[in-house]
């Protein structure tokens, strides 16, 4: 019987190597979907101590589809919570204004990851998969338990509601 079985935990230095290659990956998808560093962190935090504690047999080439899952469905999680719609969706944000440079890019990222954070949660898994981290159909398919014709369906219809929703905003 391997240590994992025995003990119902992952190896540290397996864990460590999938923590160093994956978790900018986790934290990035989890800010997209949620626009909050601090709950993105939290979030990375409980994907990789899920990873250590439940210690899942992945599938070689695999770990990264299941890391990033595990960080969308805890994301709707929090997304769904009453109060996160309450306490975050109502209050400002407070960030530092920055240079008068960067600030057209930094308005265009922040009004494209609110275009993207209006989206239905189906929409919005598959644009983050695909245009974030580099998805195929095929993969996401995979990864989200559902036919690649959905996906396309999906990726194809969040486009175009993405494209709305910016319309939406610039017309103000």
């Amino acid at each position: 019987m391997n240590e994992r079985a025995q003990t119902g935990r992952m190896d540290n230095e397996r864990f460590e190597e999938l923590y160093s290659r994956y978790a900018s990956d986790v934290l990035r998808v989890s800010y997209f979907y949620l626009g909050d560093r601090q709950q993105a962190e939290d979030v990375t935090q409980d994907v990789f101590v899920r990873l250590l504690t439940h210690a899942p047999d992945l599938e070689p080439g695999k770990e990264k589809a299941w890391l990033l899952k595990v960080a969308l469905n805890r994301c709707r999680d929090l997304w769904r919570a009453a109060w996160v719609k309450r306490v975050v969706l109502g209050s400002p944000a407070l960030e530092l204004t920055p240079a008068p440079d960067q600030m057209d890019e930094r308005l265009e990222k922040q009004e494209l990851m609110a275009a993207i954070r209006k989206l239905p949660a189906d929409f919005r898994d598959v644009i983050l998969l695909h245009y974030y981290q580099g998805y195929g159909i095929a993969e996401m398919a995979g990864m989200l338990n559902v036919p690649e014709g959905t996906i396309s369906s999906r990726l194809s219809r969040g486009r175009k509601k993405l494209e709305e929703i910016l319309k939406e905003s610039g017309s103000r």
